[in-house]
């Protein structure tokens, strides 16, 4: 099985200075729960050679939990743009930072107040 420690993390140049712009450079990048981690582990690619089917800003992404089967939809924004009623989840959170750059059939698990969950990625699709 997969997860976000051992699964190719894929950014456009755009996603990617975006979100470096958020990590201080005292950020811990060793933790495999943070962005500054899967920053530092990504593969930056041009806009038009990001594979078609991972998650980058504005991407609305479909898991699922392994463990319930219960399906979520979010769409990942930029922080300013988060919107909870409308199911625009921050980049920053912790659910947008582990989906950023992975893609469809990946498994992927962060920490949430109930423990470590892991979901699979279902669908990804853009806007436009």
């Amino acid at each position: 099985m997969k997860n976000n420690t051992n699964t190719a993390v894929v950014l456009s140049e755009e996603d990617f200075e975006l979100l470096k712009s958020f990590v201080t450079p005292s950020a811990n990048d060793e933790n495999p729960m943070s962005l500054a981690y899967e920053l530092s582990r990504a593969k930056v690619v041009k806009r038009d050679k990001v594979p078609e089917g991972q998650v980058r800003i504005n991407s609305k992404v479909t898991i699922e939990d392994l463990v319930s089967k219960a399906k979520t939809t979010v769409t990942i924004v930029h922080p300013s743009d988060a919107d909870i009623k409308q199911q625009k989840i921050s980049v920053l959170t912790p659910i947008g930072s582990a989906l950023i750059g992975l893609k469809i059939n990946d498994v992927v698990e962060w920490k949430m107040p109930v423990g470590l969950r892991k979901y699979t990625i279902l669908e990804v699709s853009y806007p436009g």
